[in-house]
């Protein structure tokens, strides 16, 4: 298993990736169907990461691309400090050591980066996921009730965070 930076001609697979989370789990964001396909829109999101201040990092399996762990930076001066995390990685991958090894990456890149803060949310019923930002050294914040709606009903998500102390 590679954990690597993302680079321009993972486009298609990483798109690809993220289509096949969308079928297979109800913890990300998109519905099945409702994730936009334009590659361009992926083109310009991995272009930002390497050439601006984010971060996308790709988990692969020889050939695909099997998980990822986005970090966007704070824009504004009052906000630099911080990096907002998105983490998905494809079922029959989970309980291999892949997020430990994306988060491992993603401490170097905080560091070296100056972020001091790092925040996530996680659907409170996703325990596994919650277990692996704890292990990561995040802790719960708060609860965002009605944060999503999930088969017609409403659910919470826990708002994480990680400090690193400067």
């Amino acid at each position: 298993m590679e954990i690597k930076k993302i680079q321009m001609e993972d486009a298609n697979n990483y798109l690809n990736m993220l289509l096949h989370l969308d079928n297979e789990t109800k913890f990300m964001m998109f519905e099945p169907g409702e994730r936009p396909t334009d590659i361009n829109i992926v083109k310009n999101i991995i272009e930002k990461s390497i050439n601006g201040d984010n971060l996308i990092l790709v988990a692969k399996d020889e050939e695909n691309i099997v998980g990822f762990l986005s970090a966007q930076k704070g824009e504004y001066k009052r906000i630099k400090h911080t990096g907002y995390i998105v983490v998905g990685i494809r079922e029959k991958y989970r309980g291999k050591g892949i997020g430990s090894k994306l988060f491992s990456e993603l401490d170097t890149w905080a560091i070296e980066n100056k972020i001091t803060r790092l925040e996530l949310s996680v659907i409170c019923s996703n325990t596994i996921a919650k277990h692996l930002y704890e292990k990561n050294g995040f802790k719960v914040e708060g609860i965002k009730k009605n944060a999503m709606i999930i088969d017609s009903k409403y659910v919470d998500e826990f708002f994480m965070a990680k400090i690193y102390n400067s």
